[in-house]
């Protein structure tokens, strides 16, 4: 598998990944029983929570041991994208969350 450095390419690619994981966990907590302001506000928490552990950006440890993890995109067959640091999917939720609600799927 080749590894490519393609820093735009892995921006869009977050984009999409936060919007993924932003709608499915709405969803789920819609089906929980949540409406209105606390849907929303326990949808952002929550996104905001994940992607900040998928960028590295919370501290993670488990019985001493440390987990840094280090997000890539699978672009192809034989083709993982990065950017060349540690992902920053967290900075995209505002706006995710803004673009799903103007179009009213939030």
């Amino acid at each position: 598998m080749q590894l490519n450095l393609d820093p735009a390419l892995f921006e869009e690619q977050q984009v999409l990944f936060v919007r993924e994981l932003a709608q499915s966990i709405r969803v789920k907590l819609q089906e929980a029983g949540l409406a209105g302001q606390q849907l929303e506000e326990t949808t952002a928490s929550i996104v905001f929570s994940v992607a900040s552990a998928i960028d590295d950006t919370s501290a993670i440890e488990v019985d001493g041991t440390e987990v840094h993890p280090y997000l890539t995109f699978r672009t192809a067959d034989d083709a993982l994208t990065h950017c060349g640091e540690n992902a920053y999917t967290h900075e995209f939720v505002y706006e995710v969350l803004q673009k799903m609600h103007e179009q009213g799927s939030a």
